[in-house]
């Protein structure tokens, strides 16, 4: 048996096992189980990807936009409707943002169908995914994307549960929970560490997670990327349909044939993006306001999340940089 089929198997399997307390341990190594053979399925996209024929280009500018949706959903209009003069680029208030437009995915891409396991790998490398639907048949498309990009470890709109794991030589387990736990428990956590074989090894568990968080964390190689929702083909709804897609999180209407709300979804971009743009200033000079560097929201001037050398401001180097900020740098 394969490993598509061994994953057909135990969905199925899941499918059919009523969710209650008496099931919640089974349901737990049945999820260990499907998320292993998951993360064997990917493996030989993975190995492969240095040669072959994939969709991944060179990642530039200062932030990557994957632009992901079945086709004929209006999505390579809305590609070269919203770049600008520079192919796959669009340039916003000083930054350069990328624009990939990945071919269209069918159902079943995780497992390889339509070659869509490098298409969907390839959204993993991106600071902000937008989902293009088309709004006549929004919902299954939606629901459909959202399990494809889930199957290979991208979480939507997430962030990463607050759990520590640190991996040891000896000493057993030990399992710390800081706050009740009430969507898992203690004894459903110690099996799937088993599964693993994970026999030495601290944990601390720091919020209230579910069995598929914490797997997540064990996995490591989870992608939490922020997703914007893009409803195409508007002028073929009713006003309601339209107003009550509009009031959903992360979401924006458009229609790329009349040319509604194309320059606002820029904006939306940059705002799910969550940048600052930072500018710099040479001793005597004048800031460079005509460069800026972007930087995450929350990024400091020195560590991993830093683009700068250290600096010699009296702030500190955990300073927390701010939009518009002008920061100097000074060797001795």
């Amino acid at each position: 048996m394969g490993v598509v089929e061994k994953i057909k198997e135990i969905e199925e399997e899941m499918a059919r096992t009523q969710k209650n307390k008496a099931t919640e341990y089974h349901l737990g190594l049945l999820k260990a189980k499907l998320a292993r053979y998951r993360a064997q399925l990917l493996e030989p996209a993975t190995k492969s990807s240095g040669g072959g024929t994939g969709f991944d280009v060179q990642k530039s500018g200062d932030a990557r936009v994957a632009l992901i949706g079945f086709p004929s959903v209006g999505k390579h209009f809305l590609f070269i409707a919203i770049r600008k003069a520079i192919p796959g680029v669009i340039e916003y208030q000083g930054a350069r943002i990328q624009l990939l437009d990945l071919p269209g995915i069918v159902e079943g891409a995780s497992q390889g169908r339509g070659r869509g396991r490098q298409v969907v790998s390839t959204a993993k490398t991106a600071d902000l995914i937008v989902i293009m639907l088309d709004a006549t048949k929004s919902e299954e498309q939606r629901r459909l994307l959202e399990l494809e990009l889930d199957a290979v470890g991208i979480r939507l709109n997430k962030r990463r549960p607050d759990v520590v794991f640190k991996r040891k030589t000896t000493g057993g387990i030990t399992l710390t929970a800081t706050v009740k736990l009430t969507k898992t428990d203690e004894k459903t956590i110690r099996t799937i560490l088993a599964s693993y074989k994970l026999h030495n090894c601290d944990v601390m568990i720091r919020e209230d997670i579910t069995t598929d968080e914490f797997i997540d964390v064990l996995i490591g190689t989870r992608k939490y990327i922020p997703c914007l929702y893009v409803y195409n083909k508007i002028d073929a709804i009713s006003l309601e349909q339209m107003d009550k897609l509009a009031l959903e999180d992360h979401t924006i209407v458009i229609s790329c044939e009349m040319d509604l709300n194309l320059k606002y979804l820029i904006d939306r971009m940059w705002e799910e993006l969550d940048l600052v743009k930072v500018y710099t200033k040479k001793r005597g000079d004048h800031p460079d306001l005509d460069d800026p560097v972007c930087m995450r929201k929350g990024s400091t001037i020195e560590g991993k999340s830093s683009k700068f050398a250290p600096h010699a401001q009296k702030v500190g180097l955990n300073h927390l940089v701010q939009d518009e900020d002008v920061v100097s740098i000074f060797t001795k």
